[in-house]
């Protein structure tokens, strides 16, 4: 009915498409595509946490060479279209922690965030208050070994809902019709047949529409694909005993060496300006251990330390302070409750460090 009734009120009248945006050029080229046919677009950004784009650059001082941006936000601007950025930090635990079709090489459920995420696209799309007519995604057949196949086309369009209203613009060809195609709202013959992981098509087309920049999608645009990143949260459900996640968790995640001398605590240190002033943001969560006698990083200590861990953990901070070639240094550590303690410390010596502590 709700179907019939959009059917009735969008005769005759410009049609209007949600771009899933995820910053990259496959999306960004995907909505400009469908742009350039008098179709009205707007993209749509969901925030699951785990978005690459924007966090790691924006906070560490060795990055300072690429752009601090937001990627879904900087697309939008150079297509002059209006974004919708949703939270889905919560439903999209659940697509973490049971994905139905599995994992990829690490820990990501990417056939079941696709699915997930047009599935909103769509409910998002056939709300009252904005009452759009069909989908339109940047996948590529073949560019992602899980999720983005021929055989996986028909299953993302199919469990999320979205049927035939779900355009992939760039590799249409390659598809069978959809209903905007067979509808006449879009001309399939303007659509593309991109597929496999070679980029010249998609960089040759951004520069015949005019881009010269665009986000690089080297491995991809979530964390959850990156080995070392899941590494640190297995190791965080592991220390908790539960797979749960707060969003503070897994921004934490990104930022710092994590070292793990035993099961009760971990040692995040600041490997620069830039992540020791970020770290300063979560002074009063942890622990925090400073060199007063040496320039260094910011340490947090996680967990439950005993005195002997507190100890251990001023001899890691001086390991990686510039009083690491001292006889001894002196430390500073502030508890949550207010309590500050004066410690001093010998520095570890590199073979003193266990590789196995390293997250």
């Amino acid at each position: 009915m709700a179907e019939a009734a959009h059917e009735q009120k969008h005769k005759g009248s410009q049609k209007k498409a949600v771009a899933l945006i995820s910053g990259g050029l496959d999306s960004m080229l995907a909505a400009k595509v469908i742009m350039e046919q008098d179709v009205h677009v707007e993209g749509i950004n969901f925030f699951t946490g785990f978005c690459v784009e924007g966090h790691t650059h924006a906070i560490r001082s060795s990055q300072q060479n690429k752009p601090k941006r937001n990627n879904a936000l900087w697309v939008a601007e150079q297509l002059g279209m209006k974004l919708h950025i949703v939270d889905v930090i919560e439903e999209y635990k659940d697509v973490l922690l049971h994905p139905k079709y599995g994992y990829g090489q690490h820990l990501n459920p990417c056939l079941d965030c696709k699915i997930f995420m047009v599935k909103k696209a769509l409910a998002w799309t056939f709300m009252e208050e904005h009452d759009f007519d069909f989908i339109i995604t940047g996948e590529v057949i073949g560019q992602r070994p899980k999720s983005q196949r021929k055989a996986t086309m028909p299953i993302i369009a199919r469990e999320s809902g979205a049927d035939d209203r779900l355009l992939r613009p760039l590799c249409a060809k390659n598809l069978p019709p959809t209903l905007p195609e067979r509808e006449g709202w879009v001309d399939r013959e303007a659509l593309y047949d991109f597929q496999g992981r070679n980029r010249k098509p998609q960089i040759a087309l951004a520069e015949s529409f005019g881009f010269s920049d665009w986000a690089q999608p080297a491995g991809g645009c979530c964390f959850l694909t990156d080995e070392q990143y899941v590494r640190k949260l297995a190791d965080l459900w592991a220390s908790n005993a539960s797979r749960d996640y707060e969003l503070d968790d897994i921004m934490l995640l990104k930022v710092g060496r994590h070292i793990r001398p035993a099961p009760n605590f971990k040692v995040i240190v600041g490997r620069d300006e830039g992540e020791n002033n970020y770290l300063e943001g979560y002074r009063h969560q942890f622990a925090a251990l400073r060199a007063t006698s040496h320039k260094g990083p910011l340490c947090l200590i996680d967990g439950t330390p005993q005195a002997d861990d507190v100890d251990l953990a001023a001899r890691i901070l001086g390991r990686y302070c510039q009083g690491k070639n001292a006889a001894e240094i002196t430390a500073e550590i502030v508890f949550p409750d207010g309590e500050v303690r004066e410690l001093i410390a010998r520095p570890l010596l590199p073979h003193e460090i266990d590789q196995g502590w390293h997250v």
